[in-house]
């Protein structure tokens, strides 16, 4: 139920939503900007209760200020000179500093600036959604407004020493509501903070934006045979390098969307290996759903790093769930949460490129089991539509926003 102000202008009762601030480090820069969206699309459900703003980092070329469909867009700058603001796109702040040492130096200001931002709008909101503990969450438990906290992998499963799982853990306790985004991050969530009240509750899909009808004939070229698809940064966390591994031993062609500080690595790999690979680079939404209904898998080959980082919930799954596609994954983080091995999709050890390989060939091979699967996904997706996710993070905003700060 929407619940509303009611305020007098000019003689008129007027209703207003409550306003709600999001902060998040990975947004969309621009329209059809290829930077994940799944923040961007749970701002626009919530919307419909809500005055949303959304409060992201500055990134050159994009936009101070500005409206995205129903979202309010304010990016604050965190450096003096602007061009130098590429900490976190394109792409994740890890993997930016990765990639670029010296942009570790951005860290503090990036989190003064942020605390700034929220300090001087709070009392401008009747509650935030802070999505990752860092540096979202940590920051946001140093300003006093009421907030719900979304942990969505890498910010609970690393960067674990001891002050800043301190921060971790005030960030925890001090919000309002805490979700995670599967099973496995509740469990880490629950290790910082014993008892911790903890929901898991996923980013979702617009499935109104994927379906079988967006297929199209010869989007990848030239060429007989099947299409694997592969949809993510290339980092050494989504497996990309076992992937190209397993398909050396698949008749199939290799459709690679993302960019990443490994793919020149990548690129050389597919050559030695005989991997019949494209590389397509980050592609918006409007052209990635043509992909995923034109091929014929999708492979999700994510492992678990050293120090124990592993995928949250990757949001590719429901988007080729939606398609008609069917899934081949590792249990890895939390994607068997919603791949259920030999229902809707299957499942492999992670960084075991000949199970990779078996699998993909199944379902390539095997009509019925393509079939099955890509009914059964399509019925899934459903579940995570944002008409119904949105739902679910609005009642627990509505519940913060009832609640007394301390």
């Amino acid at each position: 139920m929407i619940k509303l102000y009611i305020i007098k202008k000019a003689g008129v009762v007027m209703a207003q939503k409550k306003r709600l601030l999001v902060t998040a480090s990975t947004f969309p820069r621009w329209a059809e900007d290829s930077e994940p969206r799944f923040v961007y699309d749970l701002c626009c459900a919530l919307s419909q209760e809500f005055d949303v703003t959304a409060l992201v980092p500055a990134s050159p070329g994009a936009a101070e200020q500005e409206e995205l469909g129903p979202v309010h867009v304010e990016r604050y700058h965190y450096f003096p000179i602007h061009r130098y603001e590429t900490l976190c796109s394109p792409g994740a702040i890890v993997p930016r500093i990765k990639e670029k040492k010296s942009r570790a130096l951005l860290v503090p200001f990036l989190f003064a600036s942020l605390w700034w931002n929220l300090w001087r709008r709070r009392h401008q909101f009747d509650a935030v959604h802070a999505h990752w503990l860092i540096p979202q969450g940590i920051v946001q438990s140093f300003v006093p407004m009421p907030y719900l906290v979304t942990g969505h992998g890498s910010d609970l499963s690393s960067l674990n020493f001891a002050p800043l799982r301190a921060l971790k853990s005030r960030c925890l306790r001090r919000a309002g509501a805490v979700t995670v985004v599967s099973e496995k991050l509740r469990t880490i969530a629950q290790s910082l903070v014993p008892g911790l009240d903890c929901s898991v509750l996923p980013m979702g899909c617009d499935t109104s934006a994927f379906g079988p009808q967006y297929r199209q004939p010869n989007v990848f070229g030239s060429g007989e045979g099947p299409v694997v698809l592969f949809v993510g940064r290339l980092v050494p966390v989504k497996g990309v390098d076992v992937l190209l591994q397993a398909m050396a031993r698949v008749n199939a062609r290799l459709a690679i969307v993302g960019t990443g500080p490994q793919e020149q690595n990548l690129r050389q790999l597919a050559v030695v290996l005989g991997v019949r690979a494209s590389f397509f680079g980050a592609l918006p939404h409007e052209q990635l759903r043509v992909l995923y209904a034109s091929s014929d898998c999708l492979a999700v080959s994510s492992v678990v790093l050293s120090n124990g980082y592993a995928d949250g919930r990757p949001t590719v799954l429901p988007e080729a769930m939606a398609s008609g596609l069917p899934v081949v994954a590792t249990r890895s983080g939390g994607i068997p949460d919603l791949i259920h091995d030999g229902e809707n999709g299957l499942l492999v050890p992670p960084g075991d490129a000949e199970a990779l390989a078996d699998a993909l060939n199944q379902v390539l091979n095997d009509k019925d089991l393509h079939r099955r699967l890509a009914e059964n996904g399509l019925a899934e997706a459903k579940l995570y539509d944002y008409s119904v996710v949105g739902d679910a993070y609005a009642a627990l905003l509505q519940q913060v926003m009832e609640e007394p700060y301390v």
